[in-house]
């Protein structure tokens, strides 16, 4: 049974009810250019932050029923599982800011930029390294915490 009075199965599932809120609102925005356009397409990064909240919701999910079953303590368990959010959250909102500013239809091209500004050459890549750390190390805190509490470990 999860813990409804833990900080990180807290978090987690109010990341999920934010992150499947936006994914439904991107929804709509989605919907809205794909009826306005010759095509019936969206652009790039209004259809990838559509579909990437959605997929984070259930992530949010899996990671509110491991940090409620992790063996570790309180406070391991809401920074193994705020890491990963805060990179999902991070990710959501960077695809809705292309998709508001229509600046790109590949993120990882480049110069790297933000609507007019220009990225730091290897800014990217240190996002993108923090966010595998903080996504994966995350949740194999979590993972190992509920192997331990099977006592496999």
């Amino acid at each position: 049974m999860l813990n409804p009075d833990s900080n990180a199965v807290k978090l987690a599932l109010a990341s999920a009810g934010v992150f499947f809120l936006s994914g439904l609102l991107t929804g709509v925005w989605k919907y809205a250019h794909m009826a306005r356009t010759p095509a019936a397409q969206a652009p790039a990064y209004v259809d990838i932050a559509h579909r990437a909240a959605l997929f984070y919701s259930f992530a949010a999910l899996l990671i509110a029923v491991f940090a409620g079953l992790s063996a570790w303590s309180e406070t391991v368990n809401f920074w193994a599982a705020a890491a990963p959010l805060a990179f999902f959250a991070l990710a959501i909102g960077g695809y809705v800011l292309h998709g508001l500013l229509g600046d790109t239809d590949n993120q990882f091209r480049r110069p790297h930029r933000i609507g007019p500004v220009a990225l730091p050459r290897h800014g990217l890549l240190v996002f993108m390294l923090a966010l595998c750390v903080a996504e994966i190390g995350g949740f194999l805190v979590l993972f190992a915490g509920v192997l331990r509490g099977f006592q496999w470990i």
